[in-house]
């Protein structure tokens, strides 16, 4: 987490600018450590290259938000990436970076300055009180201070390590690599810590983090993260755009199969099996994937609409109409993944794309269709299989039909403590073994949309950032403050699920081996967060257990969106006091 950023005189570097920033090390381990610098920006920056400087030699460092040149072991030259270059006086330069020793735990003092940048001010001591990527602390029993903005940031890059197919030139993930294409359809993500694409759970997180995008901009933008969401969040509509054949009027919905692919434990980059792709046509019925991918594209265009990407907005569009037109008139759910992703029913997916889409066009016929598909009973939770509440939402602030409201305070009384819900010792609204934190999560990012519509706004809000507050830390593992998501705080899960974060560094080979070794994953899956506790809030931390430690795309995308809403709170000073059970005071 960012403390208070002091800056100090560096006399060595008094040619080229008169401060530099002291960065605090968040996490260290025997090979590497971890750092968040975060600068005050006072000059107008069209480009910038800024330099990272260590007491003690380093080998390589990894940044996501900059070009590096190792010039010594001391100092590493960072160039500005295309999409962050222009910087503005009164923002703040904050990234995240990975430095690598050799068999060393150390925890050297790091400084950061830009060249030809002066310090902010006339007192070289006293940096900003709240700089953009750093929470203010909870006001509430004591509980320590969340840095949700950094936990969103570190969200967004989990989704850019589950990247298939050729990657850009801007990608942040070092130990990733082009993968998988010659899939019939390249691009998407990689489900979980498997490598099948599976059409589903990857269409319903895309909507749920564009809802999130829709609702919560100002959380991004505020996080410094807008500009990394909108690259991130277009890499999955790219790949439904060349999933959707409107010609044929076929939709891919799965590429790989499930059990070859689990079979296999490797690098993406490795991959060398069949990877057969499945449609859903008149003749195979997918109406459930069709129309959560139509519901997707739909947000999107509207969210593009928005940026100013009129032309982008324009063919998500045209591509959501013709896919949920397809839909319509081809009921019947999809069979083919089973037995991963067996979806329930498709009237929920067909109500959630009907509502964006009316939201997207304001055609009456998209809102008729959403009322005639919703449903008045209280959804068990919000997931990649069960949408009722999220169209019940979204209805319910278009048309304010009390029957709606009424849906929306039941799911959450469901939810909240004394509705029948588990609770762990520490608090967590403990769902199902499977995802634990991932229906927390969902349900925290429908408490957060659910007040912003004028629902019991101060319950609701206090619940949502709790929930979320367990998952950051305030629970008892391992001594407390443990985070369950991967790269926040200093102890979080070193052994994800996760076939690509367990290999080392190609050439290396990687194999079954690295499944079984005990031994921390020796790539960071930053900001991945992992299925969680059991009901007693007992945890392991252990590669082979893949119901507590799996990963997946769903699993973060509400609480992403939760993230977000925080975020907004923030900034507009609506952050509740909280007082969760097991406050991480460290």
């Amino acid at each position: 987490m960012h403390r208070a950023i002091r800056l100090f005189l560096a006399a060595a570097f008094c040619a080229v600018c008169q401060c530099a920033t002291n960065v605090a090390i968040t996490n260290h381990w025997n090979g590497g450590f971890q750092g968040e610098p975060c600068i005050p920006i006072t000059k107008e920056l069209n480009g910038w290259r800024a330099h990272l400087l260590f007491s003690e030699d380093v080998d390589t460092i990894e940044v996501w938000a900059a070009e590096v040149t190792k010039l010594t072991p001391r100092d590493f030259l960072l160039i500005n990436k295309d999409y962050d270059a222009q910087q503005h006086v009164g923002d703040q330069l904050c990234f995240t970076f990975v430095a690598r020793v050799n068999n060393k735990d150390i925890t050297p003092t790091v400084t950061l300055y830009i060249e030809g940048m002066d310090g902010p001010g006339s007192n070289p001591t006293q940096g900003p009180q709240n700089p953009v990527g750093t929470s203010a602390p909870n006001t509430g029993g004591g509980s320590a201070r969340k840095d949700y903005a950094k936990a969103l940031g570190n969200s967004i890059l989990f989704y850019d390590a589950q990247r298939s197919g050729r990657l850009p030139s801007n990608n942040p993930i070092r130990w990733r690599g082009d993968s998988a294409v010659n899939d019939c359809v390249p691009g998407g993500w990689y489900d979980a810590g498997d490598h099948v694409k599976f059409g589903l759970p990857m269409a319903s997180s895309t909507t749920l983090l564009l809802w999130s995008l829709y609702r919560f901009k100002d959380g991004y933008s505020k996080a410094g993260q807008l500009d990394m969401m909108y690259d991130m969040i277009k890499w999955p509509l790219d790949y439904f755009l060349k999933a959707w054949k409107p010609q044929s009027r076929e939709l891919v919905v799965q590429v790989g199969d499930g059990n070859a692919d689990h079979s296999f434990w490797g690098r993406p980059e490795d991959m060398n099996m069949a990877r057969p792709c499945q449609t859903v046509s008149s003749s195979n019925k997918g109406s459930d994937i069709a129309g959560e991918t139509a519901a997707a594209l739909a947000v999107g265009s509207i969210v593009f609409k928005e940026k100013g990407d009129t032309s982008y907005s324009t063919q998500l569009l045209t591509a959501a109409e013709s896919l949920f037109a397809f839909a319509k008139s081809n009921r019947g759910i999809f069979r083919g993944s089973a037995p991963f992703y067996s979806s329930s029913a498709d009237q929920d997916e067909m109500c959630v794309a009907a509502a964006w889409l009316y939201r997207a066009t304001r055609n009456n016929q998209y809102l008729n269709d959403a009322n005639s598909l919703v449903e008045d009973a209280w959804a068990w939770a919000l997931g990649w299989d069960d949408k009722k509440i999220a169209c019940q939402l979204i209805l319910y602030e278009e048309t304010q039909k009390s029957t709606l409201k009424d849906a929306v305070v039941g799911f959450m009384q469901s939810w909240l403590p004394g509705g029948g819900i588990t609770y762990t010792p520490c608090g967590l609204a403990w769902r199902d073994q499977w995802g634990a934190n991932r229906y927390a999560g969902n349900s925290a990012f429908l408490a957060l949309l659910a007040a912003e519509a004028g629902i019991n706004t101060a319950d609701y809000r206090k619940w949502a950032v709790e929930q979320i507050n367990y998952i950051l830390g305030d629970n008892n593992h391992d001594g407390g403050c443990y985070s369950f998501q991967i790269g926040y705080g200093n102890k979080f899960p070193r052994q994800p699920h996760h076939r690509g974060a367990s290999c080392p560094d190609r050439p290396a080979p990687c194999s079954g081996a690295q499944l079984n070794d005990p031994g921390p994953s020796p790539q960071i899956l930053v900001g991945a967060i992992v299925g969680g506790p059991e009901a007693n809030d007992n945890y392991r931390d252990v590669r082979t257990d893949y119901i507590l430690n799996e990963v997946a795309t769903d699993y973060n995308s509400g609480f992403q969106g939760a993230l977000a809403g925080i975020v907004h709170l923030q900034a507009t000073n609506n952050l509740p006091v909280t007082h969760n059970k097991c406050q991480c005071n460290g």
